[in-house]
């Protein structure tokens, strides 16, 4: 004998015959309830995602895998494939790739070097720009002493704290 069952619209149960509560809205459309528990949390508006004990919540957070057929993942095998980078073409990728590591050391530490002493002539220049404006604003002030008392009084209030 088969038992046509129905599915309860908010928690997603199986509805047996001679069970459940049928709600009609004024719109026409029919809801099945398992039970008053689910008609009042459906009414209240409650989301189904968020009780544990509903299907749409282990839906969500994927609980009862082992009932449903779990698909295998493929992997796609990723096969080692080199090809060139933007300014490196790919002699130059594998002549690096075939040095030594001693070598690749020895690259390296010289090219910090180079950097750093470009770095410290940078910074030497600068320093030596800076002097040049001190020693010319120096001479200015002593050709054209400002006149004493230029500004007149100091309005409106300090922006301090009160």
């Amino acid at each position: 004998m088969v038992l046509k069952t129905e599915v309860c619209r908010f928690s997603g149960a199986k509805i047996y015959p001679g069970r459940g509560i049928r709600f009609i809205r004024s719109d026409s459309q029919v809801f099945l309830f398992r039970d008053s528990k689910c008609k009042r949390l459906f009414h209240n508006r409650l989301k189904p995602s968020k009780l544990y004990w509903t299907a749409l919540y282990r839906k969500q957070h994927k609980k009862d895998i082992h009932d449903q057929a779990q698909r295998k993942k493929k992997r796609s095998n990723a096969k080692p494939f080199s090809r060139s980078i933007v300014g490196a073409s790919l002699e130059v990728i594998q002549k690096r790739r075939a040095e030594k590591p001693e070598t690749r050391a020895a690259n390296r530490d010289t090219a910090l070097r180079e950097i750093k002493e470009r770095i410290k002539k940078q910074k030497d220049e600068k320093k030596a720009k800076k002097v040049e404006v001190q020693k010319s604003q120096q001479k200015g002030a002593t050709k054209a002493p400002k006149a004493a008392g230029g500004k007149g009084p100091k309005l409106g209030g300090g922006g301090g704290k009160r």
